[in-house]
Order: C-alpha cells, then sequence, then structure tokens
C-alpha cells in the first residue's frame, strides 16, 4: 500500500527542480496578483526553500547568513519583494516585470484595486 503524504510533502518531492520551482512561485505569484494574501507567498517561499536543500544550502548560495536569510522567511513584517528577491536570487533568477495577459484590464481599476489592498484608500 502507497504511503499517504500531504501536499506540501508531494510539493517539496517535486519542487527539488529548480525549473519547477520557478514555474510554481510564478503561479503563486499570479495568484497574489489577483487575489492577494502575503502569507500564501511567504509559505510557498518555504516550500521552495525546504525542496532546494533548506535555509543553510540556500543562504549559502544567496551569501548571506541562515540565521539572517531564516529570520526574512518566517518574520511577516519582512517586506514580500525581500523575501522573494532573496529566494529567487538564491535559485538564479530575478524578479522582473511583465505586460499583462488580460489585455482588457483597465489599468485605474488595477491601481485603485491595488491601493485598497494596501490600505491606501
Amino acid at each position: 500500500m502507497r504511503k499517504m503524504r500531504t501536499l506540501r510533502e508531494y510539493l517539496i518531492e517535486r519542487l527539488v527542480d529548480k525549473e519547477r520551482a520557478i514555474g510554481y512561485l510564478q503561479a503563486i505569484l499570479d495568484d497574489y496578483y489577483i487575489y492577494g494574501g502575503p502569507n500564501v507567498v511567504l509559505r510557498a517561499l518555504d516550500t521552495v526553500v525546504k525542496a532546494q536543500g533548506g535555509v543553510a544550502k540556500l543562504a549559502k548560495q544567496a551569501d548571506m547568513d541562515p540565521e539572517m536569510l531564516s529570520k526574512v522567511l518566517s518574520n511577516e513584517k519582512t517586506p514580500l519583494i525581500d523575501a522573494l528577491g532573496i529566494v529567487l536570487k538564491a535559485l538564479g533568477y530575478q524578479l522582473s516585470i511583465a505586460p499583462l495577459e488580460n489585455e482588457n484590464l483597465n489599468p485605474e481599476f488595477a491601481m485603485s484595486s491595488l491601493e485598497e489592498q494596501d490600505g491606501i484608500l
């Protein structure tokens, strides 16, 4: 009989491959852009870190102290962009800007929606 695993255990096994890890993070970011929820992104980053060998290995790849990386990833007050940038750098990727695929998106609506999420309005 096959041993039951959690979704997270399955993801960690699958995300050992860097290309899959990047695809997973891209999907999470796309989802974040639509629905918000930074905790989902932080959880995804943590899953990718575990899949890629853990904090110590990724910290070495990012040329930073493992304790610092651990604090960055576990602190909810860390700006999401910082945590994402550190993990992407360790994986050998960078954050970039791309046009939206939905051509019907009204830029004014998109901006007001982001401002509402950030509590600006």
